[in-house]
């Protein structure tokens, strides 16, 4: 029987998600009293944007052994996606600004 969260669409949202949730608990500890966009605008001026990016994706690997851990095979290949996803987006961002 297949699961109702056990969907390439469910990982994929969470692996999506899980990373900008992150960095944005990163922004809210660290930097709380800066504004959001001027965060952004910061990390983006100092060249940080993109490993704090990668780093922040480095969640949907606990993600991924969730998944894998509950037989959620398909939810898992919704997070590999999604990462590799953000492999794109971090490499077009590391072209872009070297």
């Amino acid at each position: 029987m297949m699961h109702k969260y056990n969907k390439l669409w469910v990982g994929l949202v969470m692996g999506i998600l899980v990373p900008l949730i992150t960095l944005f608990i990163y922004y809210k500890i660290n930097y709380s009293f800066l504004h959001l966009q001027t965060f952004l605008f910061k990390m983006f001026v100092s060249n940080i944007f993109t490993p704090l990016l990668s780093l922040s994706v480095v969640v949907n690997l606990g993600l991924f052994f969730i998944f894998i851990n509950k037989n959620f095979y398909y939810a898992a290949r919704g997070v590999i996606f999604s990462t590799i996803i953000y492999a794109i987006i971090v490499f077009a961002l590391k072209l872009g600004l070297e």
